[in-house]
């Protein structure tokens, strides 16, 4: 990529970031940019003096991959739900509308699966048995006998 002239997709050399001004513009610390880029998030090009460069583009990428972190979203679900996004243009918003219809459905997963996780802790938490036999969310169906008696979850 050289700096001084517009590359084959048309962009100015303004439009690259350096791996500092990315985490500058973010938030997002120079090490976690590299390992986004490791899994495939993101992406770089490396310019004639063999450093990182970010097309601008990347910035929104990066902001989802941030929130998706804070909201506690594995970062695989996140690769899988943009899968089809491009890393090498700016996308468009079909493929951004199509990205969303799949991490919406993934949170509505969650969503669900953490519903579930607080009616059956509260109807724990009301029982008061503490057995392992009768405690529906940690041994259900008691399938942990078949492996003995004593603890089998340490």
């Amino acid at each position: 990529m050289t700096r001084h002239r517009r590359d084959e997709n048309g962009a100015a050399p303004d439009d690259w970031l350096s791996i500092g001004e990315v985490s500058a513009r973010t938030g997002v610390a120079v090490s976690a940019l590299r390992f986004y880029e490791e899994l495939g998030l993101i992406a770089s090009e490396r310019d004639d003096r063999n450093q990182r460069r970010y097309p601008r583009h990347m910035l929104r990428r990066v902001a989802l991959v941030s929130v998706a972190k804070r909201i506690g979203i594995p970062l695989q679900d996140l690769r899988e739900a943009f899968a089809d996004v491009p890393l090498d243009r700016p996308p468009s918003h079909a493929e951004w509308q199509r990205a969303s219809r799949v991490w919406r459905r993934q949170l509505e997963e969650r969503r669900q699966a953490i519903e579930r996780l607080e009616a059956e802790l509260t109807g724990c938490i009301g029982c008061g048995c503490l057995s392992m036999k009768a405690c529906a969310l940690l041994n259900p169906g008691d399938a942990l006998a078949e492996d003995g008696a004593g603890p089998r979850r340490l």
